[in-house]
């Protein structure tokens, strides 16, 4: 049992190499943080979702959980779902701790780390 949990929560697609790279993230992130239980959940059309792995994390004991969407901004999938997402998970588990970060894509580190990509890519031959 770990007392915190990490849920890296992305949109979902018909395509199963669409969650390589959300795959390639969380192991980056669990090796990172030992004491994080590190979970990945979709909206919809990929398992598991994000009910399934808060009750999951419940279960085993977990206490705090932050829930990072790994969207590039705040759409209305973030606005109206998510936070039904989460009141449903609360209520479902009223001892647990659930927290939500905004988008990774609203956070100017990650809209810098993206623009050195797009620098690099003038550079690169064509």
């Amino acid at each position: 049992m770990t007392a915190r949990a990490l849920v890296l929560f992305a949109h979902g697609a018909r395509d199963a190499r669409w969650r390589e790279p959300f795959d390639r993230l969380q192991k980056r992130l669990a090796a990172q943080q030992p004491g994080v239980d590190v979970r990945l959940a979709f909206l919809e059309l990929m398992t598991p979702d994000l009910p399934g792995t808060i009750d999951e994390l419940a279960t085993a004991g977990t206490q705090h959980i932050t829930v990072v969407p790994v969207f590039f901004g705040q759409g209305g999938h973030l606005r109206r779902d998510l936070p039904a997402l989460v009141e449903r998970c609360a209520q479902a588990h009223p001892t647990l701790s659930i927290r939500c970060a905004d988008a990774v894509g609203e956070d100017d580190a990650v809209l810098d780390a993206i623009a050195g990509y797009c620098v690099r890519q003038l550079a690169s031959p064509t």
